[in-house]
């Protein structure tokens, strides 16, 4: 077939013209223009062949040639962009993988900063009985440190409200939040102990005779366990419920017991049974005065190694963990009188003046001890160690 020839063997008759038809027959006028291509093989004896086109055909066949040629030409400008995703696909997944390591990371630092908001918290409990055993009012968190907290706060939540939703239901969000008030939590605990631990230190610059006479550590050493806690619990020998104004620390037998504070022991020996029952059967019984305020009790000793007039210094041996008659468990009975006022001495919670051990349920313990009900229902002193 030859192509070459088809230039001239198209035609566009004129508007109303016959055009002949492959039989011959003429086209009469009236239907438009129409277009003929007739088709000459390259062998002359071969048909020629007609091919007629009316407008809609045309039209028809050149919008579809158009539309191809502009599907071609969005394809030659996608085909980049999908290529060079298709390489990029290595790289979206390093990020997705680097991501995933970055997460894990700040949950991690987000888990430190819980570890470190709970040892400031350790903190303030130490700092909380430091106050209370100096008879000190606990100091708050100054109104420039909280008006600033405040601000940080509000700065934060106009950033919440003002954020894009889409960031702010990013995958670390929580994380983040958390995070951040942690962060707030701790700084405004660290502001209030730094202003604490000055005022610590102003009042036992001021007051050094005082420090050295407050009861401050544990009297046994190492292991130890308590067996019965300071407050209201039932007799074991009447079965009547009255006050335990002490605590009671098992350790081995023969433990030695060392003064918390310095003081002059002002007892030493086993109380007679004709003159209190309560007293007597807390057997050999070693009694410190610690100042003008403070007398520290050690009952059920095994041995005393300590005389009535004798001045001890903290840390100096009192003696060792024995035994009654009375009590076969082997421990330490453990009590520490406060004057409240003017009065007489009062039990307090030794568990609060032994700042080197940390007890379960601290912060209790100590609002307990700061704004609980005043100890009633307790044995006054014996007139040879309240003088």
């Amino acid at each position: 077939m030859n192509l070459g020839r088809l230039g001239r063997l198209v035609r566009w008759p004129a508007r109303g013209a016959a055009a002949a038809t492959r039989s011959g027959a003429p086209r009469t006028g009236g239907e438009g223009w129409s277009l003929e291509v007739q088709v000459h093989p390259s062998d002359i004896r071969k048909r020629v062949r007609y091919f007629f086109l009316s407008r809609v055909q045309v039209t028809f066949w050149s919008i579809l040639a158009l539309l191809y040629l502009m599907a071609l030409a969005v394809a030659a400008g996608v085909a980049p962009m999908v290529i060079k995703g298709y390489l990029g696909k290595d790289d979206y997944q390093t990020l997705v993988a680097e991501r995933a390591r970055q997460g894990e990371r700040l949950q991690e630092l987000v888990g430190r900063l819980g570890e470190i908001e709970a040892r400031s918290q350790g903190l303030a409990a130490r700092v909380d009985k430091i106050f209370l055993v100096y008879g000190l009012p606990a100091v708050p968190v100054p109104p420039a440190a909280a008006n600033a907290a405040n601000a940080a706060n509000a700065a934060n939540a106009g950033a919440t409200d003002g954020a894009d939703p889409v960031a702010a239901a990013a995958l670390y969000a929580g994380t983040l939040e958390q995070g951040e008030r942690r962060h707030r939590r701790i700084s405004r605990r660290l502001r209030s102990l730094d202003l604490s631990l000055e005022r610590a230190r102003e009042f036992e610059r001021a007051h050094p005779e005082q420090v050295r006479g407050t009861p401050a550590l544990c009297p046994l050493r190492g292991e130890l366990v308590l067996i019965s806690p300071f407050g209201r619990r039932r007799n074991p020998f009447t079965r009547e419920l009255e006050l335990h104004p002490g605590v009671d620390l098992a350790a081995p037998l023969g433990s030695p017991v060392h003064a918390p504070a310095s003081g002059v022991v002002v007892y030493a020996g086993r109380y007679p049974l004709g003159r209190s029952a309560i007293w007597w059967r807390l057997g050999n019984l070693v009694a410190v005065r610690n100042g003008d305020d403070l007398v520290t009790l050690y009952g059920h000793l095994q041995e005393m190694r300590v005389r009535p007039g004798q001045r001890v210094e903290r840390g100096d041996l009192l003696g060792t963990v024995g035994r009654s008659e009375v009590n076969n468990s082997v421990h330490l009975h453990y009590e520490v009188r406060r004057r409240a006022g003017a009065g007489e001495l009062r039990p307090a919670d030794p568990l609060t003046y032994i700042l080197d051990r940390r007890w379960p349920n601290e912060e209790r313990l100590l609002a307990r001890a700061r704004s609980g009900p005043p100890v009633t229902g307790f044995e006054p002193l014996p007139r040879e160690i309240a003088r």
